[in-house]
């Protein structure tokens, strides 16, 4: 344990499947899909339909998450799982390079495909994090490898968008192609640099093979096992709690920005410029953040982390320019790593040895469950008072309730409790 090169290699999976967050979730894709890829349909329905190819990816990972990472460590497969869902989720964006106007439905088809990749990978890799690092190096190891993610995702963000915007100077007809070859380039990212992963990283040994249904009945049976056993854990659970109301804070943040600029009048350019300034100040900030929190202590940084975010809904209610959205997309570039690789640090100790992709598993599963809370309060305070603004600062909740549970984990209970 604690190989570098093994730690190098988990952590340029980071590198790897972040291009997908970025070009695919959050930039390029979104705005192809509605202009491209549902241009035919009426008003309003591309933005629906958008909606509903985000529901049903959240809802299939949801659901096969905690039963396909209790098949994972009874069977010590956490790399082959991940191995699949790579290639299913690189492939798909190859995919949507194909994808011309009309092709909604293909569209939405593939996206679903990429995020289950996506998602559900995540699932096996942040479980391999207790194969490569030991307790102690686990917050500084987890900051390494959303690190890298911020740059990995960052740079060939930056690649695509020079494509699109530039379409002429590379012999592109228009910025439809080039943003056909960007999904393509994503695909090839995400499978080549994970093969250091594979190469390198060695995970526990479970137990032999069994048949496809054999899997499935010991799956579920430890599924059921992970539900009735929670309460033996109860520092964790805690923990579980805490991390639902604030992760739904920090994704509400995440999945509504660019609408919340839009509704007070920035252009699109201005949006872009605002996640790139966050993918690259998330780099180095995300590895300072893991460097601190090893020193002082990852929950102290945490409770940092979720205070910054509580100013910056604060800071949001106010403004009114493009300037002030880019001083808040700096303000989340320092935190949003940093918080989210502390947590699975932090999760990661207090999970029972042996169960690592299960209980990582069970965690993706409930916080998907339960992320619908922040868009929900955003969406309906915003109907109630016909403000945006008042909508945002609603999302301070989340952040206050997070903290103040996260106050009541005994965190060194919870690392007695997991190995008891």
């Amino acid at each position: 344990m604690d190989d570098k090169k093994a730690i190098r290699a988990w952590t340029m999976y980071d590198w790897a499947n972040s291009s997908f967050a970025t070009t695919i979730m959050a930039a390029v894709m979104p705005i192809y899909y509605a202009g491209v890829a549902a241009s035919g349909l009426a008003d309003g329905r591309a933005t629906s339909y958008w909606g509903f190819t985000q529901t049903a990816a959240a809802i299939i990972v949801a659901v096969l998450s905690p039963l396909l990472g209790a098949i994972a460590d009874r069977s010590g497969g956490k790399k082959r799982f991940l191995g699949v869902f790579t290639l299913l989720g690189a492939a798909a964006c190859i995919g949507m390079a194909f994808i011309g106007e009309g092709d909604w439905l293909a569209a939405s088809a593939l996206v679903i495909v990429g995020m289950m990749g996506f998602g559900m990978g995540g699932t096996f890799y942040d479980a391999l994090l207790n194969d490569v690092a030991s307790p102690a190096m686990r917050e500084r190891v987890s900051a390494k490898g959303f690190a890298m993610g911020y740059l990995g995702g960052g740079v060939l963000l930056a690649v695509n968008l020079a494509l699109i915007i530039g379409y002429k100077a590379f012999g592109f007809k228009d910025s439809a192609g080039a943003s056909q070859v960007s999904f393509a380039m994503v695909g090839v990212w995400w499978a080549l640099f994970s093969l250091p992963l594979f190469k390198h990283v060695r995970e526990a040994k479970g137990t032999p093979a069994m048949s496809a249904a054999e899997s499935v009945r010991e799956g579920l049976a430890r599924l059921g096992q992970t539900f009735r056993s929670i309460r033996r854990y109860p520092e964790l659970f805690k923990f579980m709690v805490a991390y639902w109301f604030f992760f739904d804070g920090i994704n509400t943040i995440i999945v509504m920005a660019t609408s919340y600029g839009t509704d007070i009048g920035l252009e699109q350019e201005a949006l872009i410029g605002a996640l790139l300034l966050t993918q690259f100040v998330g780099f180095p900030a995300t590895w300072l953040f893991g460097r601190l929190a090893d020193r002082i202590g990852g929950k102290k940084m945490l409770y940092g982390a979720l205070s910054v975010y509580v100013i910056i809904v604060l800071l949001g209610y106010f403004m009114t320019n493009e300037y002030h959205f880019f001083a808040l997309a700096l303000l989340v570039g320092l935190v949003q790593g940093g918080a989210q690789s502390t947590s699975r640090a932090i999760y990661s100790r207090l999970i029972p040895p042996g169960r690592t992709a299960e209980f990582n598993g069970f965690l993706s599963f409930t916080s998907r469950f339960f992320s619908f809370g922040g868009p929900l309060v955003f969406g309906v305070v915003g109907v109630l008072t016909g403000s945006s603004r008042a909508a945002l600062l609603a999302i301070a909740l989340f952040f206050l309730v997070g903290i103040a549970l996260l106050a009541l984990v005994k965190l060194e209970k919870g690392w007695r409790e997991a190995t008891e």
